[in-house]
């Protein structure tokens, strides 16, 4: 278990990407801080999970990643509980779409608040520790719109290309104390988030499930496939080991050829 005595904390995990990313680190024998919302129940069996995967100790902690003090104080627990965050996955995010005209702006803020700001504190709350110890790990959750853009999504698109950026002035500030930080911009993942858009868009634009998937959500994507949970998941757990230790500041593309034009 090559991560066995490091402590991962990612933050949106209790489903989708940021779960696959959790359970593929504690495979590798990472304790876990697992954060996000849900059935308690089902959170608990996933702790659970994560732990007889790892051997080592599993939490959840369900802070709003849009509250700064929440923010503050799941990475203190984690702290006293676990240790202090030797992997740093940011992922949680939050999506609206809308023309920019009519864009509320309380939805805008809340985009920035989850998909911008929460990844400034979270990084600059766990980078301390870090440096430190000379070692750790950060790695950002971005998209295909950290380097283009689509209609109606001002807010994300703006938040990712502020992860973008942040990714890389952080990873110059830390180059020389052992730290790599980098973020992964993956098109459009199959996840239950995604599944669940499918009927609406049918029915809206009176169109079958095949033509919503292939004209609308992957329109964008050569591939005309989705990406999977599994194939982030494993990026990511690439960017923990010593081979990607050169591997700072990079925004990784992960969207089927989106932007490759």
């Amino acid at each position: 278990m090559k991560l066995q005595g490091k402590t991962a904390l990612v933050t949106g995990s209790t489903s989708g990407i940021g779960l696959a990313i959790a359970r593929a680190l504690a495979f590798e024998g990472a304790s876990v801080m697992i954060n996000g919302f849900g059935d308690e129940e089902e959170i608990e069996e996933i702790r659970q999970e994560l732990e007889a995967s790892s051997g080592a100790q599993a939490l959840h902690d369900g802070a709003d990643l849009g509250d700064a003090d929440a923010i503050e104080a799941m990475i203190r627990r984690c702290g006293h509980e676990l240790t202090a965050p030797d992997i740093l996955v940011n992922n949680a995010g939050i999506q609206f779409v809308s023309p920019v005209e009519s864009f509320p702006p309380e939805k805008w803020e809340g985009i920035l608040r989850i998909n911008l700001t929460a990844v400034f504190h979270t990084t600059r709350l766990s980078l301390p520790a870090m440096r430190q110890k000379g070692w750790g790990r950060i790695i950002n959750t971005a998209s295909a719109h950290s380097l283009v853009a689509s209609p109606n999504k001002s807010a994300y698109v703006a938040a990712k290309h502020g992860v973008a950026g942040l990714t890389k002035t952080v990873a110059l500030e830390a180059a020389k104390d052992g730290v790599t930080v980098n973020c992964i911009s993956p098109g459009y993942v199959w996840t239950p988030l995604v599944e669940n858009q499918i009927p609406d868009t049918m029915k809206a634009r009176n169109l079958t499930r095949e033509q919503v998937m292939n004209d609308v959500l992957l329109a964008a994507q050569p591939t005309k496939r989705f990406v999977t949970v599994d194939e982030v998941a494993s990026l990511a757990l690439y960017l923990t080991t010593d081979g990607a230790a050169s591997i700072t500041g990079a925004n990784l593309s992960m969207d089927g050829g989106w932007t490759a034009a």
